[in-house]
């Protein structure tokens, strides 16, 4: 009778506990807490996270600007896809050190951004926000060889342009990845494309891939070639 007795003590005892724990709202058994299992499942959430869309500026510093959706498609190839994971920048001709860039090594420069206007030869014009790295650093780098008095820009799709090499030297000529603070997109010239500030639209070379320093200045790229100005002022 006494082992009785005890033996129901002992499991009056046992279930108390198991009340307990119900009760705290802690597991019991076949399960175990882990105080980490919470933040697994918070870090899992977060590597899956989708990243949102860029919104485009619509004026800086109370400047109205355009919008990059406000371009004409007049590219000799349509728009190009360019991979940066290989893409190269390369700076060539006449140099004293041939450089090739990756895409992270350019915007490893000092950014600087500008409210510029593109104007086309077709009429029309748009007024954005453009960031990115001077053209002029890049061939300082590679440091500029006597003779060299013109700059031949390459693109991804074979369109070639120039520029008298002392523009891009006087002047803060910017090789923009940005446009109204979004990357550029394919169709915008994506990886990089040339500001030519004061020029008209068709030395604005999209998916620049090379500059080459020359001493011709006479060189004509795709457009002068078939007539256009070689000079092509905007104003």
């Amino acid at each position: 009778m006494l082992e009785t007795l005890k033996q129901y003590k002992v499991k009056l005892m046992n279930r108390n506990i198991v009340i307990m724990f119900i009760l705290s709202g802690l597991p019991v058994i076949g399960c175990s807490y882990t105080p980490g299992n919470t933040n697994k499942q918070a870090s899992k959430s977060q590597s899956s996270a989708k990243e949102l869309k860029s919104v485009e500026i619509k004026d800086y510093q109370g400047e109205k600007l355009g919008s990059i959706n406000d371009f004409r498609e007049n590219s000799i190839k349509g728009p190009q896809h360019v991979d940066m994971n290989t893409y190269k920048l390369k700076i060539t001709g006449l140099v004293e050190k041939p450089i090739e860039y990756t895409y992270n090594e350019v915007l490893k420069h000092q950014h600087y951004s500008k409210v510029i206007t593109i104007h086309c030869v077709e009429g029309w014009s748009v007024t954005l926000l453009w960031e990115g790295i001077l053209a002029k650093d890049l061939l300082n780098e590679a440091g500029v060889k006597p003779g060299a008095n013109t700059a031949i820009f390459h693109a991804y799709d074979g369109y070639t342009t120039s520029l008298p090499l002392d523009f891009i030297m006087d002047n803060d000529i910017i090789i923009a990845y940005k446009m109204n603070d979004i990357t550029l997109p394919p169709e915008r010239g994506f990886p990089f494309e040339l500001v030519a500030e004061d020029k008209l639209g068709y030395k604005w070379i999209k998916w620049l891939t090379e500059i080459e320093l020359s001493d011709n200045p006479d060189y004509k790229g795709y457009w002068e070639s078939r007539g256009y100005n070689n000079d092509a002022d905007a104003k």
